[in-house]
């Protein structure tokens, strides 16, 4: 069995689909992080000579197991000169009301 067979299997378990789908915003961030962290041509290592840190912590930032601050979010957007943006939605996904905060610090 492929992972994509084991993730459709998995996600047939309420439970865990709602476990899966609460952890989308780091892994989205994460995922964000890697591919313009590339883009600009940096190694991990680069990067946090930019951010004045080690290696181990941009590791950890794209490895989406957890969820940086906010600040640490925009020191980040700032080395590598991306925008932040931060949206806000009802949970039922049918509200036209929207949250959208944009930094371009």
């Amino acid at each position: 069995m492929n992972w994509k067979e084991h993730k459709k299997k998995l996600l047939e378990d309420p439970e865990f689909r709602k476990e899966y789908e609460a952890l989308e915003p780091e892994y989205k961030l994460a995922s964000s992080l890697i591919r313009l962290r590339l883009a600009k041509g940096l190694t991990q290592e680069q990067l946090a000579k930019l951010l004045n840190t080690k290696q181990e912590s941009i590791a950890r930032l794209e490895s989406g197991g957890s969820l940086p601050s906010l600040s640490t979010v925009r020191k980040v957007a700032n080395a590598l000169d991306a925008e932040v943006e931060i949206n806000l939605r009802p949970k039922d996904h049918t509200g036209e009301a929207r949250l959208s905060t944009q930094s371009r610090r």
